[in-house]
């Protein structure tokens, strides 16, 4: 008796089809495919300083190198004053947050040149591995974190310099704008990176050019007496981001709040992350053929 071997569409488990809106971010796919984004989180976060001697103390010796480094440069020898708050707490404020928003906007950015093995052989929603990229340095952030909080908690009980206040309850909102901001950037530029690699060289670039037009080593309020300027800096995202924080937890000392300021870096970040969604999903669909 010959045997019936045709298939019905409903026998499939998985069906793999183009996405039919640009828009489209598939997200009940990725919810499928959590398990996956834990592993990759797990695979970043242990790769990231395996083989080292010091291991996991780079995440507290990095910031804080950094932050005395900056102290040093900066305020020692340079002469910027950071207001009325303790300089050392004032730079790991800036670079903890500055650190995390650099790293998902690098690491986002060469997801399709890093990937292109996995990419062509396997099949997930891309949108993981950019995912798993944030979702790993927010653990590194939150590392980080409790190294500021130890400075932070000590200069709370052993001075009046700081002057915490309820703006602190926003710090979930910010770290929200940091991650969408480097996954939104950094799905647009390694979209483009799939055809013009130079763009990574120049992003390396970029970024430290653009943590100097962040208020990460100086206070905003040093600028009032160029509102040109200040204007121009008010315009990046990131400044009322690290000027909330530090107002949050120093004071106004610190730095600045402004509810407009921070409404417009959470539609800025919206509009970014749109756009990187457009631009990404486009790629995606023949990135394979120019990798």
């Amino acid at each position: 008796m010959e045997k019936n071997h045709s298939y019905t569409q409903d026998q499939w488990t998985e069906v793999i089809q183009p996405q039919s809106s640009l828009f489209d971010l598939q997200l009940k796919e990725v919810w499928r495919y959590r398990d996956l984004l834990t592993l990759l989180v797990r695979r970043d976060f242990v790769a990231t300083y395996k083989q080292t001697i010091l291991g996991p103390i780079w995440f507290f010796l990095q910031p804080l190198i950094t932050a005395y480094t900056f102290q040093f440069v900066f305020n020692n020898i340079a002469g910027i004053q950071t207001g009325t708050v303790p300089a050392i707490l004032f730079y790991m404020a800036g670079t903890t947050l500055w650190a995390y928003f650099a790293d998902c906007l690098n690491k986002t950015s060469t997801v399709f040149r890093d990937n292109a093995s996995v990419f062509g052989k396997v099949y997930f929603p891309r949108l993981i591995m950019p995912l798993s990229i944030v979702v790993s340095n927010l653990i590194k952030l939150g590392i980080q974190f409790v190294l500021f909080f130890i400075y932070w908690l000590y200069y709370l009980t052993t001075s009046d310099l700081i002057h915490p206040n309820a703006t602190i309850a926003l710090l979930p909102f910010l770290v929200l704008i940091m991650g969408g901001l480097g996954l939104g950037f950094g799905l647009i530029v390694t979209a483009m990176t799939n055809k013009y690699r130079d763009l990574v060289f120049l992003l390396s670039f970029a970024v430290q050019l653009l943590m100097y037009a962040t208020p990460v080593i100086y206070p905003i309020s040093s600028l009032s007496m160029k509102p040109g300027i200040k204007a121009v800096l008010m315009l990046n995202p990131m400044t009322p981001v690290i000027e909330t924080f530090r107002y949050a937890f120093l004071g106004a000392g610190g730095g600045s709040f402004s509810w407009g300021g921070l409404v417009y870096a959470g539609v800025f970040t919206l509009i970014v992350v749109l756009l990187g969604t457009v631009i990404f999903n486009k790629v995606e669909k023949s990135f394979m053929d120019t990798v």
